[in-house]
């Protein structure tokens, strides 16, 4: 008997190393473009959750991308990690996504879409496309009053397809990150309808309160989260020129005032 047990288990390690395996490989063999289009249709994928079972994933409310507040409007807690061909190491950080699942995924989804919003990266995809989802996302899936039954399911098949990001009543926010200083300004731009992801960032400086008319472009230092590293130190205001990943531009100007400190929000009276 402990023969047929021991071989019995070395038959299902085997096995569970070739899903692991199989599932690496189906996750490296991605499409990022076809993640990116509008046009797609519905594309399966995976979908776990994390975090809270009513909570906008990490304990923080922040995530991979430097969002911060994804539990308050407008995310409102709807967010997801995605893994690589949905975070783009970064420059999927803020696109929206609606997702479904069918009652012969669990008997207990609804279908009806509901719409997320990148926040966090996926770091442990178990397949070509993997939401992990906050709880609250992934409650919404469900059928009226079955949230946890479905957030009991652990994993499940799902669809997703993108769509454009509306935040009625918002306005791109830029975040200065705490620790920025005359000489390293890092920057989060969040709640950017349309697209919703933001590639590209510059920013114009002001020399004696007067604009020097000059675009000096900025890096991604992580996430969604662009900095400039300068010798001569940043004197406000400054303007800020942002690009969604479809080309479209829009520039707040002098959104950062003089006398700017790092940990502030500015709202611009701009948007996608």
């Amino acid at each position: 008997m402990a023969g047929v047990t021991t071989n019995a288990v070395a038959v299902a390690i085997v096995a569970l190393l070739s899903v692991l395996v199989t599932s690496v490989r189906s996750a490296e063999n991605y499409d990022t473009s076809l993640a990116k289009s509008y046009n797609s249709g519905w594309l399966p994928a995976k979908a776990t959750w994390y975090g809270p079972p009513t909570g906008a994933g990490p304990e923080d409310n922040g995530g991979a991308c430097g969002f911060k507040n994804a539990n308050k409007y407008p995310f409102s807690s709807m967010t997801s990690c995605g893994n690589e061909p949905l975070f783009q190491d970064g420059a999927g950080c803020g696109s929206c996504y609606q997702i479904r699942c069918l009652r012969n995924n669990n008997p207990v989804c609804s279908g009806e879409p509901r719409t997320v919003v990148i926040t966090d990266m996926n770091y442990y995809p178990v397949a070509r496309y993997h939401f992990d989802l906050s709880g609250t996302a992934f409650g919404a899936m469900a059928i009226g009053g079955q949230n946890d039954q479905l957030r009991h399911a652990g994993i499940i098949d799902m669809q997703f397809r993108r769509v454009p990001c509306n935040f009625p009543g918002m306005k791109v926010t830029f975040f200065i990150l705490p620790g920025a200083n005359p000489n390293y300004f890092p920057v989060v731009p969040a709640y950017a309808n349309g697209d919703g992801a933001v590639v590209k960032m510059d920013v114009m400086r002001s020399r004696n309160g007067v604009s020097t008319g000059y675009w000096e472009a900025m890096y991604r230092s992580w996430g969604t989260v662009f900095r400039l590293d300068t010798r001569e130190p940043l004197q406000g205001p400054l303007s800020l020129r942002i690009t969604s990943d479809t080309g479209k531009t829009r520039v707040a100007n002098n959104i950062i005032p003089y006398g700017w400190k790092g940990g502030s929000s500015y709202w611009s009276d701009v948007q996608f």
